[in-house]
């Protein structure tokens, strides 16, 4: 060979096509590896949580994230979130899970919630929390146009009074009510409780909020929030999943066929 041609004899498009190869080969595998980091590891009833699932066994290492608010996160975790009220109705994969105590408060079906952050969501400019009772915010207030709820009585499925409504939520960075705060308690109101303003009805004229989806017994079963002028985001869930979940699991006719 002489002096000078080595660089010459080498196919240059033969030796970027590889090295994509090569380098794509490692991305695939880098990331069938990185998905794992939610969902996982699998839980299958019956069964040990399962790792060693796809092409390329285990799990990744556990990284830790730091959040906007301050509190890290590890993914994957490195324990189960928490345990499930419920059990499989057959012994074959895919059976329909039945609890096994009250769904509502088990958070089962359509009572289910994520495991959020026990931290408030906050508004960008100032970082103050973004869903705030009206006592907390009197620069807004209720149209005057539309019945306030506040002072009004609380109904549930049957028509039963439940609790009385003692204020509003409002979500100052969208500008909309999201819960109403309902005073509850036997001989007296003696806790709150929160209802997503979706799941209410307000009759103005009659000065009543109708809740179709739960009974007088369940205003006392209900998600307490951690803080008295805050709700964090996985009592949003929590109070949003036991509130519908009544729809399914309130009365044992809803939950039975409709034909």
């Amino acid at each position: 060979m002489q002096a000078g041609t080595y660089l010459t004899n080498i196919d240059y498009a033969t030796v970027a096509i590889y090295s994509f190869w090569i380098f794509f080969a490692g991305l695939v595998l880098y990331l069938n590896r990185e998905s794992k980091r939610e969902g996982y590891p699998l839980i299958t009833p019956g069964k040990p949580l399962q790792t060693n699932v796809g092409f390329i066994p285990g799990m990744p290492e556990p990284k830790t994230f730091l959040l906007a608010n301050g509190t890290t996160v590890q993914a994957p975790k490195p324990e189960v979130e928490r345990q499930i009220a419920m059990v499989p109705m057959d012994p074959w994969p895919g059976s329909p899970m039945i609890p096994t105590g009250d769904p509502m408060v088990d958070g089962v079906g359509p009572a289910a919630y994520v495991m959020r952050g026990m931290h408030p969501a906050v508004l960008h400019d100032d970082g103050t929390p973004s869903i705030v009772p009206l006592r907390l915010a009197p620069e807004f207030n209720v149209d005057g146009k539309d019945p306030d709820p506040r002072g009004y009585d609380v109904l549930d499925a049957d028509g039963v009074v439940a609790g009385k409504c003692v204020d509003v939520w409002l979500d100052k960075s969208e500008m909309i009510f999201r819960y109403i705060e309902v005073a509850v308690g036997q001989g007296g109101w003696t806790r709150t409780m929160m209802i997503p303003v979706p799941l209410i009805r307000v009759d103005g004229d009659r000065r009543v909020v109708k809740v179709r989806t739960l009974l007088a017994k369940h205003f006392m079963n209900a998600p307490t929030l951690s803080y008295r002028d805050s709700i964090t985001l996985r009592e949003e869930d929590m109070v949003s999943a036991y509130c519908a979940g009544g729809q399914l699991y309130a009365k044992p006719e809803r939950s039975e066929p409709f034909l």
